[in-house]
């Protein structure tokens, strides 16, 4: 869950995006994503649909958002080569 403004800096740095490409793919003003990011440590003040919006964004950008002993987040990782490890062990397997 999007929780903090350092959480959404740190996630659109991992995506390698700006603040209006994801403003554009949430659908809000980039002043929004600007004034999130402007809480820093603190929690995000916004709207929960907006803070939902810009979370959903992200994650179709690969980010995945933990909130374990504190918020972070992480690439998740590629769905293909998992799938391809997997077959790779299969063949080994049936050798």
């Amino acid at each position: 869950m999007l929780v903090t403004g350092n959480q959404l800096k740190a996630a659109r740095a991992l995506a390698g995006v700006d603040q209006q490409q994801v403003a554009d793919s949430a659908g809000v003003n980039v002043n929004t994503i600007r004034n999130m990011e402007a809480r820093g440590a603190k929690p995000i003040t916004s709207s929960a649909v907006t803070v939902r919006t810009v979370q959903l964004a992200l994650e179709a950008l690969g980010i995945e958002f933990l909130n374990h002993a504190q918020p972070g987040v992480r690439l998740r990782k590629r769905q293909h080569k998992q799938t391809q490890r997997h077959r790779l062990q299969r063949s080994r397997l049936e050798k």
